[in-house]
């Protein structure tokens, strides 16, 4: 392929991933209008600057998760290669931007390796495996936790099934926790493929973290935990400001679990969290609506911004 030809394909392909996004983002947007306009209405019953103080904080909390991710992606990348902050940060909000119209958010893995120099981009998709499951530890193991509580104080029947299940998610999450600090037996597995061997090049990066490494992106991970549930408690103590404070954090530790296990599209997800949200918080409280319009006005911060700032960062994206 001639160099204009590859710079003709380029030009067409960022454009492609613009459209497409800004898409998704529109019809999303409309769809959820509803949802937003219960903020709407919730909010308007409350000190307009309590609104404002708190739903800047918000977005404050929301710019510091991003941050915090854009370090975790530096800091899993230094075993490839050495990335500014800035370069980390541009990768990430690009990430999010390709995020919106894939299953999983699997187009994040593609937005960020981008960024990497070509030779750096497979062995960079493992690299972001590693920041990925060290995440969903985080969440599983928190999830569990909550779980428990949940099952002791609201499942009286069948107790015998439900405590099957606490088991199965502890040894799950213990599970995950010694395989993510043993992340080099990936490694190994893999090797034992045939198939898959010859590309050693490619996944081998993952057996290149020690311990106090891992600790580290752990600690980022757990930094972006508590940074985005603080996101759904201001809103939550903003809307239903009786809730009880334990029962409603408990109760977002299982909300996140039982969302990250639903596999969903990224823009579409803001109704699966809705239902989900819905179902879990009746038990804690009884403004079902306001937990809606909550997680809609999270998820228009959280997502819709993001993936608006990203696409200005797709244009600078370098394909061959």
């Amino acid at each position: 392929m001639t160099r204009s030809a590859k710079k003709v394909v380029s030009y067409l392909l960022k454009a492609g991933i613009l459209i497409i996004a800004g898409w998704f983002i529109y019809r999303q947007f409309n769809k959820k209008n509803n949802d937003l306009k219960q903020f709407e209405h919730f909010a308007s019953q409350i000190s307009t600057t309590h609104v404002v103080i708190v739903m800047g904080l918000v977005v404050i909390l929301m710019f510091l998760n991003w941050f915090l991710e854009a370090l975790k992606w530096r800091y899993v990348t230094k075993t490839l290669i050495n990335i500014s902050l800035w370069e980390a940060v541009e990768a990430v909000f690009c990430g999010l931007t390709w995020a919106v119209t894939t299953p999983n958010r699997l187009g994040e893995y593609g937005g960020r390796v981008m960024f990497l120099p070509p030779r750096k981009r497979i062995p960079g998709i493992f690299a972001m495996g590693v920041g990925s499951f060290s995440q969903g530890s985080v969440t599983n193991v928190l999830g569990v936790i909550a779980m428990t509580w949940f099952v002791v104080n609201f499942i009286h029947a069948n107790l015998l099934l439900a405590w099957g299940v606490i088991a199965i998610g502890v040894v799950i999450a213990a599970m995950q926790l010694i395989f993510y600090f043993h992340i080099k037996w990936a490694v190994t597995l893999l090797d034992r493929v045939p198939f898959i061997k010859k590309y050693h090049r490619f996944f081998e990066v993952m057996g290149r973290y020690h311990t106090h490494e891992l600790i580290k992106i752990m600690g980022f991970s757990i930094a972006r935990y508590i940074t985005f549930s603080m996101q759904y408690f201001l809103v939550f103590l903003l809307l239903m400001p009786h809730m009880v404070v334990v029962p409603m954090m408990l109760m977002l530790m299982l909300f996140f679990v039982v969302s990250s296990a639903i596999p969903s599209l990224d823009l579409f997800d803001i109704g699966v969290r809705g239902f989900t949200a819905s179902h879990l918080f009746v038990y804690v409280t009884d403004q079902n609506i306001a937990v809606i319009a909550g997680v809609s006005s999270i998820w228009l911060i959280n997502l819709f911004i993001p993936a608006i700032l990203g696409s200005f960062f797709v244009l600078k994206l370098k394909f061959f």
